[in-house]
């Protein structure tokens, strides 16, 4: 009867090993996947909502592009007074980076 159990030994080693790296590599990917890449985007749902007031009202919430068409149409201008979430009170929107900027953009376009 041969004794030797060298062979069983690696093979059982290679297992465990085997094992032990799948585990590492489902541990690396769950971290990878729950990463947050800065700048990579935000999800529709959390897009920023603007109000405006137009002729007197307030008008929203509106989306960057619904803003842009009003600011494209003469109905809103730096003057303008605007609000999103976050601002503490209404601004003009010749105060707020975000706006002033589609106000720019808009001249350049014409």
């Amino acid at each position: 009867m041969n004794n030797d159990f060298s062979s069983i030994e690696r093979l059982m080693e290679f297992g465990m090993s085997l094992a032990v790296a799948q585990q590492m590599v489902e541990t690396m990917n769950h971290a990878i996947g729950n990463m947050a890449v800065p700048g990579a985007g935000a999800p529709i749902a959390q897009q920023r909502e603007y109000f405006v007031a137009v002729d007197g009202a307030q008008a929203g919430p509106l989306s960057e592009a619904e803003l842009s068409q009003l600011i494209a149409a003469g109905r809103v201008n730096k003057d303008t007074l605007i609000w999103y979430r976050g601002l503490t009170a209404w601004k003009r929107v010749g105060d707020v980076p975000e706006a002033l900027k589609l106000v720019l953009l808009s001249n350049v376009n014409k």
